[in-house]
């Protein structure tokens, strides 16, 4: 009998994770697989609970309603961030336009998270940093290699 992802498995697996629009966002399938190990929050909460039970060499796909893999828009993740301060941190060259997507510090320095510039403004800039699938329908197709 071949073993089941169970928590804090540690897994070998393709997967592609899909949008609304069916484009898919990661797709691992035509390269190497991914290496992980459940819990430790690469993959959402709501994907990482239907990963829990497949068996090993199984291969399956599954849709997750709007919001429940990377949770709800929140207005609150929209955030003005002056300019001045843009160009203290960062290049005091760089011209920013809608669309763009710009790395910030943590306050501990120790990792990043991403923003998309969504309105310019003369002396700030509008960024919003709702996960980009936030109120999303996705879909989700695994094919599991390995269990540890």
């Amino acid at each position: 009998m071949n073993p089941t992802i169970q928590a804090g498995s540690f897994l070998t697996l393709h997967y592609r994770l899909a949008g609304p629009d069916g484009a898919d966002v990661i797709n691992t399938f035509a390269d190497k697989p991914a290496t992980l190990t459940l819990g430790t929050g690469e993959l959402s909460p709501a994907i990482e609970a239907r990963l829990v039970g497949l068996a090993e060499g199984s291969r399956t796909q599954f849709e997750l309603a709007r919001g429940e893999a990377f949770g709800d828009r929140n207005p609150a993740m929209l955030q003005w961030v002056k300019i001045s301060l843009m160009r203290e941190l960062g290049d005091p060259d760089e011209q920013y336009k809608v669309g763009d997507v710009v790395q910030f510090p943590t306050p501990d320095g120790q990792s990043s998270y991403a923003g998309v510039l969504r309105e310019v403004a003369p002396d700030a800039l509008l960024f919003d940093f709702n996960h980009p699938l936030a109120g999303q329908p996705v879909s989700f197709e695994v094919q599991v290699i390995g269990v540890l």
